[in-house]
């Protein structure tokens, strides 16, 4: 250590001796003194970092592309076997295997045996089928008599809606029970095996009531023809989309009477606590009645 202190200090190449005198060491900057020496072009030369030729194979690449070329070979190779494979035969049946070469199903009726009959038109619910005004007045005009041997009309508004104006021919029927009494206990069935029996629901605006009625209708059915799937004595529901305060400004002369009364009208307020209080008790008596049926069956 005393030595390095004692030490004289090594000029740089670049000053010259004549320059050096008692200042120059004060005329030195800190970085001076510990400044790296310049590398001659030798170093440099060997330093240097060497370019891969461009049209050069490297291991890195031929890996990469023997890698993506497995890929695309594998990948082409699960496209000829999922273009190979064949659809089986299905044991349903004929009529299940028309259906299974239609793309949309939707278009089918609930046994899958035959597209619906009446052009349908998208509705506030997906699943079910929909129909305008002026279908059902083609219905009743006898447009359809060829294909259609019934059809029938539910509306199921409160009957104090139902008295206040209705379709000509509807049939009131707002309980489930009431639907299931009369379409179920003795299903209609039509004469003419050709022809079908189609049923139409619509409630005021028919966005709660018909369609509740009309899922109602179908989950009965299915129950009621068990394991005979996807047989049904309705196959064929639709709803009249808009409800009764749709149809009756285009169509008044189909009414009776010519009129239009509001569930929320101001003169059947009671009519309307009791009827709401009415459906759901039944409700809760169905929900009471279906969880019995199903512990039994545990």
């Amino acid at each position: 250590m005393a030595n390095l202190l004692t030490a004289p200090l090594m000029a740089r190449k670049d000053i010259s001796p004549e320059t050096l005198n008692d200042e120059t060491p004060n005329k030195l900057s800190c970085a001076d003194h510990f400044k790296s020496p310049t590398l001659g072009p030798e170093m440099r030369s060997i330093l240097k970092r060497v370019d891969r030729p461009k049209d050069e194979e490297t291991p890195v690449k031929n890996k990469r592309r023997r890698s993506l070329a497995g890929i695309t070979e594998e990948t082409s190779a699960d496209n000829v076997k999922q273009h190979s494979l064949l659809r089986s035969k299905s044991f349903c049946g004929a009529e299940i295997e028309k259906v299974l070469q239609i793309d949309d199903c939707r278009h089918m009726i609930g046994d899958f045996t035959k597209p619906y009959i009446l052009p349908t038109v998208e509705g506030r619910h997906q699943e079910l089928q929909y129909i305008t005004a002026e279908m059902v007045v083609q219905l009743v005009n006898g447009k359809f008599d060829e294909f259609v041997e019934r059809f029938l009309l539910f509306d199921c508004r409160y009957p104090y809606e139902y008295e206040g104006g209705h379709i000509k021919g509807a049939l009131n029927l707002h309980m489930e029970d009431e639907v299931e009494s009369f379409l179920l206990k003795k299903p209609i069935v039509p004469v003419d095996e050709a022809k079908r029996v189609i049923i139409i629901f619509h409630c005021e605006f028919s966005s709660e009531r018909a369609p509740r009625m009309c899922r109602f209708l179908r989950e009965k059915d299915r129950e009621v023809n068990g394991t005979d799937y996807p047989k049904l004595h309705y196959p064929e529901l639709y709803i009249l989309k808009g409800g009764y305060k749709e149809f009756f400004p285009k169509f008044k002369l189909y009414c009776e009477p010519q009129s239009y009364r509001p569930m929320n009208h101001e003169d059947f307020k009671e009519d309307l606590r009791k009827f709401r209080f009415k459906s759901r008790t039944w409700a809760g008596e169905r929900s009471k009645r279906d969880m019995y049926s199903r512990l039994k069956k545990l």
